[in-house]
């Protein structure tokens, strides 16, 4: 271990010579360089590395490097990206890690300008160990994070290492991974870099994860046979899980739900909470009023704990340059906004579930029969994969009736649809990006989770945050019509989920302005990631 100490001391040393040699001038720390609110300026072309020159006054600074890795699906690409974003803003030298098979989606959808980068914010890419899938698409989750696990952490740990060797690119002083990535601090105590692991769940969506060992360890999991998916087992009372009051087993993250002892999502989840231990803090897409009882849980397991949501509109000051990196895998249909420009205020439904989620055929058409019958203006985004078996067409019927008042898309930009004024309702999978952007812009949801913490989520959006009213998993539509109709009109229940939903928009825009919880912890984050060691 000493040895490895200092062989990465003598490659930060070597490399700070480098700089030296090529600015020609003293440095102000790697702190010093985040007080500025731009970020600095360095020549690149293409993929190729140049020493870079960084002026302030008379003195040369060396910033801050963070290798940025996100688990490889949209939903965490997403937030990850975001931070990567705001923290470049902030004066960080960026490496953001995507997965090749999702550089090239990137490529398909946003074209080569999308993985380009900018100065002092690069793109790298490691192998995910699948073969190539046969069409363009969410690759299989749980053989997805199988495979990560098993062939991704050496080209990770040789990509840092050849970073740290790279003549003119700052000695790598941060890695933040991905909570689902956890392998990466392996790699990090291996090299002597300090890790953070950004969950970029909900905290009450962590703390069920968290709790999964303790499932195990009390008989609870794995489920004794395939009967206790139907026979009541699932409405069995969790009352010992801290920060989480009236939580059933149906409420916590479905990978629970197995007969296998061996099965990889339970097994997965329970290593990453045991590999968050050895993290140097964990940081959380939320704010501090919204869960305040289950981060108070997570910080007796991990103290230094960052709370920095929502994400989405803080990177709404990023200058334009910056703006411009996106995250999204599928390509967006821009004439969303255009119809939504046209249709009254708080008056469509909006339909969204987001980019894993799958339903049967006949869950979609119950689902379009009852938002046609709703007779509300609706935007639907309806993926080329949402249907099981491919069979997501819908009949001349349906089109007749709605006709006039119903948009279909394939992808939208989702942050831009929740913001426009006339979106009235989200009627949501519950994935964690869509249940805190709805909340920061004040639009109702009506829930239908598929699957992961989305049980979790719609949970605590039903009960504990009231802005959500649930629609059962055999979808009827007659309750999707009734409950459309009533969010819309904010007669019914949908009147108080409209309030709620309202209450908690003035809470979040609290969190994130100066002097917030979120602001406060962002620029604690900030702080500690421009010190080589924390």
């Amino acid at each position: 271990m000493f040895m490895q100490l200092l062989l990465q001391f003598m490659v930060i040393e070597k490399k700070v010579s480098t700089f030296e040699h090529a600015t020609r001038g003293g440095f102000a720390t790697p702190a010093q360089s985040c007080r500025f609110h731009h970020p600095y300026h360095l020549p690149h072309t293409g993929t190729e590395r140049h020493t870079r020159e960084v002026a302030m006054g008379s003195h040369a600074t060396l910033p801050p490097h963070a290798v940025v890795i996100p688990y490889p699906s949209q939903g965490h690409i997403h937030p990850m990206l975001q931070l990567a974003k705001l923290l470049h803003y902030r004066g960080f030298h960026i490496t953001f890690v995507n997965t090749e098979f999702n550089h090239q989606r990137l490529v398909h959808s946003r074209g080569a300008v999308s993985v380009r980068g900018l100065d002092g914010f690069r793109f790298e890419t490691i192998p995910d160990g699948l073969p190539p899938p046969e069409r363009d698409g969410t690759q299989d989750i749980a053989a997805l994070c199988a495979s990560t696990m098993k062939h991704s952490l050496v080209p990770f740990r040789d990509l840092v290492t050849r970073l740290n060797a790279a003549p003119g690119v700052p000695p790598v002083t941060y890695i933040v991974a991905d909570g689902a990535m956890s392998f990466t601090i392996n790699a990090a105590e291996e090299l002597g870099i300090p890790e953070l692991l950004f969950f970029t769940l909900s905290a009450c969506g962590v703390m069920g994860y968290l709790s999964y060992k303790d499932l195990v360890d009390r008989g609870y999991v794995p489920f004794k046979d395939e009967s206790c998916l139907t026979n009541g087992y699932l409405e069995t009372a969790i009352d010992w899980i801290p920060g989480m009051k009236g939580i059933r087993l149906k409420d916590l993250p479905c990978f629970l739900r197995t007969t296998d002892p061996d099965d990889i999502m339970l097994n997965a989840n329970m290593k990453q909470a045991e590999d968050a231990k050895r993290a140097k803090g964990i940081i959380l897409n939320t704010f501090e009023v919204l869960e305040t009882d289950v981060l108070d849980a997570i910080r007796d397991r991990h103290p230094n704990l960052y709370t920095i949501g929502p994400l989405s509109p803080l990177c709404r000051q990023v200058p334009e340059m910056l703006a411009s990196i996106q995250s999204s895998l599928w390509k967006e249909d821009t004439e969303c906004l255009r119809w939504l420009d046209g249709q009254k205020e708080a008056s469509v439904l909006y339909v969204n579930f987001g980019s894993i989620a799958v339903m049967s055929s006949a869950n979609f058409m119950e689902f379009a029969w009852g938002i046609a019958n709703s007779k509300q203006p609706f935007l639907w985004v309806v993926r080329p994969d949402l249907v099981m078996g491919g069979e997501g067409v819908l009949p001349e019927e349906f089109v007749e009736e709605t006709r006039g008042r119903g948009l279909l898309a394939s992808w939208c930009s989702q942050e831009q649809v929740l913001a426009h004024p006339a979106t009235g309702c989200f009627l949501t999978h519950c994935g964690w990006n869509s249940t805190l952007e709805a909340v920061y812009e004040g639009v109702p949801l009506l829930c239908w989770p598929f699957w992961a913490e989305q049980t979790t989520n719609c949970r605590y959006a039903c009960t504990a945050w009231g802005n959500g009213m649930e629609i059962g998993r055999d979808v009827r539509r007659e309750e999707v019509e009734v409950l459309v109709r009533e969010m819309i009109s904010g007669e019914g229940t949908g009147k108080e989920a409209k309030r709620r939903a309202a209450e908690w928009k003035e809470k979040a825009a609290k969190a994130i302005a100066p002097g917030g919880s979120s602001h406060h912890h962002f620029e604690r984050l900030v702080n500690d990631l421009s010190l080589i060691n924390m």
